[in-house]
């Protein structure tokens, strides 16, 4: 079967996801790099992040603070309205004086609700704007960063830092930027405004105040470090929940259910800690001010009341002085929360920007090297790699492949079979050595060409929720119908999809009840169609029955013919046609040769060959 022609990519986004890859080992529950900030680091990248929003910003800033300066503005008039109420009760109320005065205040609080409305509607935008752009750039970060990340970082731990922690800074966004502003402008607006009319009653007001404030900014210096281990503790529970959810048929057959949830009763403990003490830190705040503006209140009519008695001042400056106590206190109470708020969003800053500066793999926009129509040669030239520093897996690989055999990788557990088709597929680079398709290194070509190159069929199955159409010919176009049928007759899946009542389009739910062995003829099915001239099969029949397998591997020797395929097999019954064998151990080949080559040398490949009929006789 002659080999398909592939286009030069020009897209280094890392978005072809034909193979799932193959993760190394380590892959434990370890979190990936977090990169501590203080609070004010984390803010100020989060601003920074936010700056092609800044006009929109600015403009809610400004309608923020005008809505303010007009609501400082309006108790002076009511003073005025008040003196001249209070006058009228002895010479008459002059009414038309009253309502003019109404008019300027009602005029001037209705602009304030307008101007309030619209930086509502501006910044709510703006913040949905950014949390959106914070998904997609987190979503093609992860397809920038190298596998090892995914081997040291759980699941569950990458999607709290999408879901839980972009929610977080969304919602802090919302609520917070808009209310720092209105909140900050009112109080500089009612202090400027409280001395100007009286500083007697101005200074024993904020005098008031100034406790209450000193104790709620200690109180957000020490709950700090609580929203941090809060949002660390939330990604814990949620990567504890995915796994465990992820293998419940496994946790329950080893009767890990009691060990499971004394693990996760042992983590939601620290996240109750965490969230009771951050929450009671901000608790703390509101009650504190409100206290605070009460006694406000009070410390304004008595100074007040002795200044009318005095004649110092009118009874319209104390009232005005109620209300500026309350937009003097108010503010504080709303810059608590904010800070509050803030908090959380800088906890939340904090794991999603670590995760976007995370090292990603090298980028290859400067590489022109493609191989569109190739043979199938593939060379391994003194290969070394390994999975973490210093621990070696692969020591000196080296092998010849010519276009067209069918190789079959095989060997004991942990001797790199694994990892070599990693390497083949640049899932990882090599520590030194390299390897050559046609001549050409790998690492001269871009990875999606590599991958292009390739078809896959895994010991894992990998399916998503959408029709088994979907499933089969993913990220391929142009497969008619007739192709699709031949393909589900070759793999043995048409006899089951016609017993589906959609066919080709029912959906794969968890619902669906497929079972190991159809899912994984589905993802043989997906290899037959992506067509590709270089094939790699791990255990690919590995959760079939004998005689699908036979059938499935009449199927694979169709589709092999021509092209370059390499074979990892345990079964070693099933690679005794290969063209060549290679036998590894220890990150190395120890030999190769035929299935009957290798058995009449007598040596390694015999004792592995012998021990499986052994074991099946006894």
């Amino acid at each position: 079967m002659p080999a398909k022609d592939h286009n030069t990519i020009g897209d280094n986004k890392g978005n072809d996801l034909r193979s799932i890859p193959m993760h190394g080992p380590g892959s434990g529950g370890m979190r990936g790099g977090e990169k501590a900030k203080d609070f004010k680091g984390a803010i100020l990248q989060l601003v920074v992040y936010c700056k092609r929003s800044l006009p929109v910003m600015a403009s809610g800033v400004i309608l923020a603070a005008a809505s303010s300066i007009l609501n400082v503005i309006g108790p002076n008039y009511i003073m005025e309205m008040t003196n001249q109420i209070k006058l009228g009760l002895k010479t008459g109320i002059d009414l038309d004086a009253v309502v003019r005065i109404g008019k300027i205040v009602a005029v001037l609080y209705s602009l304030g609700f307008i101007f309030g409305l619209v930086q509502g509607v501006l910044m709510s935008n703006l913040t949905h704007k950014t949390t959106k752009r914070l998904r997609t750039d987190l979503t093609s970060k992860i397809n920038r960063l190298p596998l090892k990340y995914f081997d040291n970082t759980t699941v569950g731990d990458i999607l709290s830092r999408i879901t839980n922690d972009v929610d977080t800074i969304g919602q802090s966004l919302t609520q917070s930027l808009s209310s720092f502003v209105m909140s900050v402008t009112l109080f500089l607006g009612a202090l400027v405004m409280m001395y100007y009319t009286n500083w007697i009653m101005a200074t024993a007001g904020v005098l008031t105040t100034v406790l209450g404030f000193g104790m709620m900014m200690a109180i957000i210096r020490r709950s700090q470090q609580y929203f941090t281990l809060q949002q660390k503790e939330l990604g814990k529970i949620n990567g504890h929940i995915e796994e465990n959810y992820t293998g419940h048929t496994l946790v329950k057959a080893y009767n890990g259910v009691n060990a499971a949830k004394k693990d996760f009763d042992d983590m939601n403990q620290q996240l109750y800690r965490s969230a009771w003490k951050s929450q009671f830190a901000s608790g703390l705040m509101m009650p504190l001010m409100i206290f605070m503006g009460n006694l406000g209140y009070v410390v304004v009519c008595v100074v007040g009341a002795i200044l009318v008695r005095n004649g110092t001042i009118s009874f319209g400056v104390i009232v005005a002085f109620i209300l500026y106590i309350r937009l003097f206190t108010h503010p504080l109470s709303q810059i608590a929360q904010v800070a509050t708020r803030l908090q959380s969003a800088a906890a939340a800053s904090e794991r999603v920007f670590g995760f976007l500066e995370e090292e990603e793999m090298e980028s290859e926009e400067h590489k022109i090297v493609s191989l569109a129509t190739i043979r199938g040669d593939v060379e391994f030239n003194h290969v070394q790699f390994g999975y973490n520093e210093g621990k070696r897996i692969i020591h000196d690989f080296s092998a010849s492949v010519k276009a067209g055999q069918k190789i079959a990788i095989v060997g004991p557990t942990g001797a790199g079979k694994t990892t070599i088709v990693n390497l083949l597929m640049r899932f990882y680079e090599l520590w030194s050595g390299s390897i050559s398709i046609d001549g050409v290194p790998l690492n001269n070509l871009r990875r999606e060409n590599v991958h292009q190159l390739f078809g896959m069929v895994l010991q894992d199955t990998w399916l998503f929720e959408g029709t088994i159409r979907e499933n089969i010919v993913y990220n391929r176009q142009g497969v008619t119908d007739e192709q699709l049928e031949e393909i589900c007759k070759m793999t043995g899946l048409y006899h089951f999809i016609q017993t589906l009542p959609q066919g080709l389009d029912t959906v794969l739910d968890d619902n669906a009840g497929l079972s190991a062995g159809q899912k994984q003829l589905v993802t043989i099915a997906r290899a037959m169609t992506e067509n590709a001239p270089l094939l790699i099969l791990d255990e690919a029949t590995s959760s079939v029955d004998t005689r699908t397998e036979m059938l499935i591997q009449k199927a694979m020797d169709r589709l092999m013919a021509g092209r370059t395929s390499f074979v990892i097999a345990h079964r070693l019954s099933t690679i005794r046609n290969a063209d060549l064998i290679l036998v590894m151990k220890d990150g190395g080949i120890i030999e190769s040769g035929t299935h009957e080559e290798l058995l009449e040398k007598g040596t390694f490949y015999t004792e592995l060959y012998n021990s499986q009929f052994e074991g099946a006789s006894a």
